[in-house]
């Protein structure tokens, strides 16, 4: 028997509707049997479910727009009856389950942030399915998470999961699009997420979710960076989540990279966004990448953006590429006037002294 495992699985609205407007309620019990066999051989299950919009609006039994308040009165309306269904399928296998709504703002917050990791664990070693989605009925675009494929990442960086499995209306990454493409090719493993991996990922494949390939490729990034394996597999495929964890593996996966031991440092993947960038040169990113080193303005060429003491920011290369994300210790306008000086030179600049390091090494993440 393998290990025990703590597994997110997140269901797309494709997946839980098969392609209708209605929930495929079948379907949904042939995925729940397959979490239970899972909790069987002794693993954890986490699901991220989608389809609260379409519970909505099959509640509804009338006409409904595609607003963004039509959306959230819609969530309202279905939440509760998806949870009451995913509750009513599971009790068939005398599972419990508990509901977790999150906004981003759950996450951005250090205190919530662990507050709701708190509760994932308490819910795991009571042998509870949490049941997660976003909290559409009040999320607005500042506080929203976006969809549930990034959802789904913070959810495994929160509950230190060893695999994601995003399943969806796909069979996984191809070459190109295979609904259009018929010499498509699935990609079965990627070691690494690029450009031109980026470029393959298209939208949305329905007028049902929100979630396309896409953002199934930043959920899959953000994910294997804490050390999270994902895989994007095809949710009507049969015993698709067994396979996910036998050598009978569907779909594409993503191989997990070395997890920052720090837990401070897996809430710097997960959090807040980030609310500048600052531009470091080619020997302040050799003095990162391969000694350990803090960010010193020797090697600070440029700063965007308005962001103050403390604010997560992004450490970037002359063409844009992001090198690393953390915590600066001085504002924009101070780093803009101690770019590129000697370390002895800041109290002179600033007319005070705030330390050597813009950056600290226990502060930041390597990306």
């Amino acid at each position: 028997m393998q290990r025990e495992q703590v597994i997110v699985v997140k269901l797309g609205t494709s997946v839980l509707t098969g392609g209708t407007d209605k929930l495929d309620k079948a379907h949904m019990v042939e995925l729940v049997r397959q979490c239970c066999e899972l909790k069987k051989q002794g693993h954890h299950v986490i699901l991220v479910s989608s389809g609260a919009v379409a519970a909505g609006r099959e509640q509804l039994l009338k006409p409904c727009g595609r607003s963004l308040i039509d959306k959230q009165m819609l969530a309202a309306i279905g939440q509760g009856q998806l949870i009451h269904i995913w509750q009513s399928l599971f009790a068939l296998y005398g599972v419990n389950v508990g509901q977790m709504l999150l906004t981003r703002a759950d996450v951005d917050d250090r205190e919530r942030y662990l507050n709701a990791r708190d509760t994932l664990n308490a819910l795991l070693n009571y042998d509870v399915v949490p049941i997660i989605n976003e909290n559409d009925a009040v999320a607005t675009s500042e506080i929203k998470v976006g969809d549930n494929d990034n959802l789904s990442a913070l959810v495994a960086i929160l509950a230190n999961a060893n695999k994601l499995l995003l399943l969806t209306d796909q069979e996984g990454l191809f070459t190109s699009d295979p609904r259009t493409n018929a010499d498509a090719t699935l990609i079965g493993e990627v070691t690494h997420i690029n450009d031109e991996l980026r470029q393959l990922a298209g939208g949305s494949g329905t007028n049902l979710g929100t979630g396309g390939m896409a953002t199934k490729l930043q959920a899959a990034d953000i994910a294997r960076r804490a050390g999270v394996e994902v895989i994007i597999a095809k949710g009507a495929g049969k015993n698709v989540i067994l396979k996910c964890m036998s050598d009978e593996l569907p779909g594409t996966r993503f191989l997990k990279l070395t997890a920052p031991k720090d837990g401070r440092k897996k809430w710097l993947l997960a959090g807040p966004k980030s609310t500048g960038q600052i531009v470091i040169d080619a020997g302040a990113i050799s003095a990162l990448q391969n000694k350990g080193a803090s960010l010193l303005a020797k090697g600070v060429t440029n700063a965007f953006g308005h962001f103050e003491r403390g604010d997560l920011i992004d450490l970037i290369d002359t063409k844009n590429q992001v090198i690393a994300r953390g915590l600066t210790r001085f504002s924009s306008t101070e780093v803009n006037k101690i770019k590129g000086a000697h370390s002895n030179q800041i109290g002179e600049l600033l007319e005070y002294d705030s330390g050597a390091e813009v950056l600290h090494r226990d502060d930041l993440v390597l990306l």
